[in-house]
């Protein structure tokens, strides 16, 4: 029989930041089914008609941006009402899950005085939040 007693166990914090996870997951999961459903039933005109895509998947980026006039980075925001624009919008909130999942942890990890993950926490919010911002003109979305 194994020893139970040396099984490894969660902390408070591993356990909020897996829930918190797991919910957003299926959250941006649902997002993404229902933001497809709207592109693909017309329902929203799209920028790029749904049977015009495949043309548009070889393209190297700067000539997809180039032949649809779309924008690159977080243009897309002010396109969300059409159809296949939609889809960035549970495709972003995916994207900036993990940092909201640090920032749920941050205080019980400040609580315990446990300055090394603090940082590390602290370090990851600010390393996440300045790349997805494209500020530093390194892409973003």
């Amino acid at each position: 029989m194994a020893d139970t007693d040396n099984k490894p166990t969660a902390t408070e914090e591993q356990i909020l930041y897996a829930g918190l996870l797991n919910k957003g997951m299926a959250i941006g999961l649902l997002g993404l089914i229902v933001t497809f459903a709207i592109y693909a039933s017309g329902i929203l005109e799209p920028v790029i008609p749904l049977e015009d895509v495949q043309k548009y998947w070889v393209m190297p980026v700067n000539d997809y941006l180039d032949a649809t006039g779309i924008e690159a980075g977080w243009a897309w925001i002010g396109n969300l009402g059409k159809g296949d624009m939609l889809n960035f919008l549970p495709i972003a909130f995916l994207s900036g899950l993990t940092i909201f999942t640090y920032m749920a942890i941050l205080p019980g990890l400040w609580r315990k005085k446990d300055m090394a993950y603090v940082v590390i926490c602290v370090v990851e919010i600010i390393v996440l939040t300045v790349a997805a911002s494209g500020i530093l003109g390194s892409g973003g979305h």
